[in-house]
């Protein structure tokens, strides 16, 4: 049996190159989101992760409306990960911040909220402030909320009398990071 010419080694290699390339880009698709909460065009997906966690709500009095109350966003506490399940940060606040494993930190401020279905906390655009540290997070234009599981406000249970109750809801969603294309 004769070797593999080096020409025939070469085209073999640059194959598999191209097929590595081409599974490690993003597959994300906004095609099915509200308007509202899509990236802007001249952005280009540069993470997708998971995130795992819990939000903390507290009953609170009502804004100009005395004597009601209202279960109030407190802030969140999350592990993210990436589609292959292994840790890559966390997602904490207030004030919300995405932290990478590397120490790379970033926060922003919402643009746009949008429903996600019953349950669910909504669909969000945040537009990123610049990163701290240098790493993963550093020219983050973006961050999109997404596939949302749950972390909805209880519907019940937030009384005058229970004023000041905390109560921890779990809730899962995508956190997709986006840059500058």
């Amino acid at each position: 049996m004769r070797p593999p010419s080096l020409l025939a080694l070469a085209a073999a290699v640059s194959l598999l190159g191209a097929c590595t390339t081409m599974a490690a880009k993003s597959t994300y698709s906004q095609d099915a989101l509200p308007e509202s909460v899509k990236v802007p065009a001249g952005n280009v997906v540069a993470m997708e992760t998971v995130a795992k966690g819990e939000l903390t709500y507290e009953c609170k009095d009502k804004a100009g409306m005395p004597g009601q109350v209202e279960w109030t966003f407190i802030g969140p506490k999350a592990a993210l990960m990436d589609r292959s399940g292994n840790a890559v940060g966390t997602y904490y606040g207030p004030p919300a911040t995405w932290a990478s494993s590397d120490g790379s930190t970033v926060s922003g401020t919402q643009v746009a909220l949008a429903p996600s279905g019953a349950g669910n906390i909504p669909f969000q655009l945040v537009k990123a402030n610049p990163a701290m540290g240098s790493g993963a997070m550093m020219g983050t234009t973006y961050i999109q909320r997404v596939a949302l599981k749950g972390g909805a406000a209880p519907a019940t249970g937030c009384t005058p009398e229970s004023r000041g109750q905390r109560t921890v809801v779990m809730y899962q969603g995508d956190y997709i990071f986006w840059k500058a294309s």
